[in-house]
């Protein structure tokens, strides 16, 4: 499970993607409930978010070129605005989650990985 974890937040890391985009998916492989393991995907979100955001100060640390108010790679206004965001709708999208039905929320979840994916292949196109 370390293997898989440490693999998930590099790749995460890497992509700027949020950890659910693999973890739910795995957790769902090892039989973990769908529910459960959105609400489990949250929680481990926060230590790999934190690790990404310390990898990208330390490698934008000496950079020159960066807007003002920046640490390292992390403009610190985008990143308040994504936190407070974050901190008022998480309780909506879990009373959310729990209500909708779970084939419904298998669906929705693989329409956003179809897109996501989507997505990176015409950012490297």
């Amino acid at each position: 499970m370390f293997a898989f974890g440490t693999g998930f937040g590099v790749i995460s890391s890497l992509v700027a993607a949020g950890g659910a985009v693999m973890t739910i998916p795995f957790m769902t492989w090892c039989n973990v409930k769908l529910h459960d393991a959105i609400g489990t995907s949250s929680a481990i979100g926060l230590p790999i978010a934190i690790a990404g955001t310390a990898g990208y100060i330390a490698t934008g640390w000496n950079q020159t070129v960066l807007p003002p108010y920046s640490l390292g790679y992390i403009y610190l206004p985008a990143m308040f605005g994504v936190v407070i965001a974050s901190i008022l709708t998480a309780p909506l999208g879990a009373r959310l989650a729990h209500k909708t039905p779970v084939m419904l929320l298998r669906r929705l979840f693989a329409v956003l990985l179809y897109i996501l994916a989507t997505k990176m292949l015409l950012t490297v196109i």
